[in-house]
């Protein structure tokens, strides 16, 4: 979701404005895909590197994660929204976590779209905490190294359960995936757009699937054998 600092700076406003407005563009996207019936949405939220920004800039996301947790949950009951995150959880604020916590557990048995939030989320971090998991097996004899599997590296990731993403979307103009899910975006779709995370409304959605529905998705082989 990038571009809040830079819609921010385009208005000659504070960059925690932007963050402010990028909640918005979240509530309106989250609620435009539970409506079409779309079974996963990931957002990157905050990712490791987002650490090294100043330190006011993050107690202030902090503090708006926080409210938005308890703010939205409502809709996420009204919509049959399943809430979940993933990354370095333990590293947020403890207030933070728990508010993470009550959100999943109040949504735990719903039925329709699944919410994920990266927070404190690297790709590479996630794959070299995966790769530490299995030679921690490895090493207690639990596994062979013959024995690992993409797909039992696939549960050693963050994302265990969920399904790997069909299309990436990239605001801002960015072309570039900002370590956001390495491994699961290996056959994702990516589509850029030029508008910034707190301009982007549901007829950018739009544009983006119908974009992601004109393509041919071969995963390596040829549908045309003629």
């Amino acid at each position: 979701m990038d571009g809040n600092g830079r819609w921010a700076k385009k208005k000659a406003l504070n960059r925690i404005r932007g963050h402010e407005e990028a909640v918005k563009s979240v509530r309106e996207i989250i609620e435009e895909c539970a409506r079409l019936g779309i079974e996963q949405l990931t957002l990157y939220s905050f990712s490791t590197e987002n650490w090294k920004r100043p330190r006011r800039e993050v107690e202030a996301l902090m503090r708006l994660l926080s409210h938005y947790l308890v703010e939205e949950r409502k809709n996420i009951r009204k919509n049959d929204i399943r809430f979940t995150a993933i990354g370095q959880i333990e590293a947020l604020p403890k207030y933070v976590q728990k508010e993470l916590e009550i959100t999943r557990q109040e949504s735990e048995n719903n039925t329709g779209l699944v919410v994920c939030l990266a927070l404190s989320y690297g790709g590479r971090d996630e794959i070299v905490r995966a790769s530490r998991l299995l030679a921690e097996d490895v090493a207690r004899g639990r596994l062979k190294p013959e024995e690992i599997t993409e797909d039992l590296f696939a549960s050693r990731l963050y994302t265990r359960g969920m399904s790997d993403p069909d299309l990436l979307i990239r605001t801002a103009g960015e072309l570039r995936v900002s370590n956001f899910l390495l491994w699961q975006i290996s056959y994702a779709e990516i589509w850029v757009t030029p508008v910034l995370w707190p301009d982007f409304r549901k007829e950018h959605l739009y544009e983006a699937l119908e974009a992601y529905a004109k393509r041919e998705r071969r995963f390596g082989g040829v549908t045309d054998l003629s």
